[in-house]
């Protein structure tokens, strides 16, 4: 078959690739390619801007900046960090490197990192063994997060001063807008897009399901241990940006839980524009992680994390829960699901876990929370999946019972876990079915992870790999019921593959009722806050044994 030409021509200019070698080889890459402009100066905490075209082969070979954020959190491999800088509007293709006689299916991953943190170079996202393996196009965005593109500020815009309610979110959709402008020059089918995420990132699948300007972008969604409520009320947003703003004039601001209920003067949106014009990244950065501590302390009720795509406005009308039970998402097959120890990564590496009983801050009703908590009770292990369950699961199962009704909907559980990834007590933990939805274990940086398990680690790859690009490709995704009222089927994915009927009812039921409840007590039109502030993601060399071993 005719190789592709490493030369591809799109709507903004030439972009040069580059052919992969040893355990890439059979593809090509193209890292780095902007998909908006760079957003500085009267861009920063705007929408995301076009790109101005350019002239000759601009040569994408390399991954663009990292989003802004603490440098440790960018490692790359040993000593190695990949820069941060503003100017961190990229996207990567990957590509099998022969012709097709009809257009690929296309792949868009979504990074998680609680909307604090995350790039697209980190080594477990490249997407070159799903490509190569599936035959599809796989595609990972980079996108603003934190103060830059998850705070909203568009209360103190002016006709001179415009600023987005949510930047970081339609930044995601302009990465979606170029893969619809230029993926058919790669091979790519534009009518045939899948979005994918992990974790913040699968927040995000949800998010855009829910995003009205997001309609017609892409045909199915996989939401990869998402946290649905990770989302802001904008209530709640106006706090915490007012907040912000203060920190950002006052740095020395450090009463924690200041701000939400103390009489102060309102700034004005031209002082707030000179701050947060005349501010530098590193300073803007560092208010956001004074202004995580404020969140957490905060004396009156909000969300605890500051940072995350913010409804009740034009971009994002309802949290995606609130869409899903008005029916006012998009309707496109979903596969949803979370990994079976989602906490014991917290727990182990990342002290982030909120206790039970501030997850159950929300849950008013004392019997409904008697019932959550009588379910755990099996000691500090139980501890530690009640604060998980809170967060990913609970949200989860409810999503998926109000949106079987809107589309096919498909939920697993990840059971799967390695002797090193038991040895380390994480078992199946948050993330670590990424190692099998993008082939890691057989690459040199995470061979270490399989050893003494080639065989199972190997097994789940193709088992996690083919059933994903099924679905990419449009059919049903292997041997998987849709889930429904009736038997809610859940496909668990382990050693041996199996469907089970509504494993754990009783944490199920328990939750239904609790969350429930919540939102008969609310307004009717926003869901209860997300109960902790919770990194998903954990510094590169966190799950990795002291030495691995080649891959073959």
């Amino acid at each position: 078959m005719a190789l592709i030409d490493t030369k591809v021509t799109t709507t903004d200019g030439i972009v040069g690739g580059v052919r992969g070698r040893r355990t890439r080889r059979g593809t090509i890459s193209w890292r780095g390619i902007p998909y908006a402009a760079p957003p500085v100066g009267s861009g920063r905490f705007d929408a995301p801007q076009p790109v101005t075209p350019w002239n000759g082969v601009r040569w994408c070979t390399a991954f663009g900046d990292a989003a802004v954020q603490d440098k440790l959190l960018t490692a790359t491999g040993p000593g190695r960090f990949q820069p941060v800088s503003e100017d961190c509007l990229t996207l990567n293709v990957f590509s099998p490197e022969t012709e097709s006689t009809t257009p690929r299916p296309v792949m868009v991953f979504i990074h998680g990192g609680a909307y604090i943190l995350g790039t697209a170079a980190t080594p477990l996202y490249d997407g070159t063994h799903l490509a190569r393996s599936q035959d599809v196009i796989v595609v990972t965005i980079q996108y603003r997060f934190g103060p830059f593109g998850m705070l909203d500020f568009s209360g103190y815009s002016t006709p001179e001063r415009h600023f987005d309610e949510n930047p970081g979110l339609k930044d995601h959709i302009a990465a979606l807008h170029w893969v619809q402008r230029n993926i058919g020059a790669f091979g790519g089918d534009p009518d045939n897009v899948t979005i994918f995420g992990e974790s913040a990132g699968g927040s995000s699948v949800l998010m855009l399901l829910a995003a009205p300007a997001a309609r017609g972008l892409f045909a199915r969604g996989i939401a990869e241990s998402p946290a649905a409520d990770l989302t802001i009320s904008k209530d709640s947003a106006a706090v915490f940006a007012d907040e912000y703003l203060r920190l950002l004039a006052d740095p020395a601001r450090r009463r924690a839980g200041a701000g939400a209920d103390e009489q102060r003067e309102p700034i004005t949106p031209a002082e707030a524009a000179r701050l947060l014009d005349g501010a530098s990244p590193t300073q803007l950065h560092k208010a956001g992680m004074r202004l995580m501590k404020f969140a957490r302390n905060a004396p009156t009720p909000m969300e605890p994390v500051p940072f995350g795509p913010v409804y009740g406005g034009e971009s994002l009308p309802y949290s995606p829960l609130e869409a899903a039970r008005k029916g006012q998402t998009a309707a496109v097959p979903l596969i949803i699901g979370t990994n079976r120890d989602e906490g014991l990564l917290f727990d182990k590496f990342w002290n982030m876990l909120p206790e039970p009983e501030q997850t159950l801050l929300a849950v008013q009703d004392n019997a409904a929370r008697d019932a959550i908590m009588n379910s755990y009770a099996g000691g500090a292990a139980d501890r530690v999946r009640l604060a998980a369950d809170g967060i990913f699961w609970a949200p989860v199962t409810g999503f998926a019972d109000l949106y079987r009704a809107i589309a096919p909907t498909y939920v697993y559980r990840f059971d799967f876990h390695t002797k090193a990834l038991a040895k380390v007590g994480v078992g199946a933990t948050h993330a670590t079915e990424l190692f099998a939805v993008f082939g890691a274990y057989r690459t040199p940086t995470f061979a270490g992870l399989a050893a003494g398990d080639w065989r199972a680690a190997g097994a789940m790859i193709e088992q996690v790999q083919s059933r994903w690009g099924d679905f990419a490709r449009g059919g049903e995704p292997g041997e998987w019921p849709r889930y429904t009222e009736e038997h809610r089927e859940v496909l668990i994915l382990d050693r041996r593959v199996r469907v089970e009927s509504d494993p754990d009812a009783t944490r199920r039921e328990a939750w239904d009722r609790g969350r429930a409840l919540v939102l008969l007590t609310g307004d009717g039109d926003t869901e209860a806050p997300a109960p902790a502030d919770l990194t998903d993601s954990t510094p590169a060399g966190a799950l990795l044994p002291e030495t691995t071993t080649p891959a073959d």
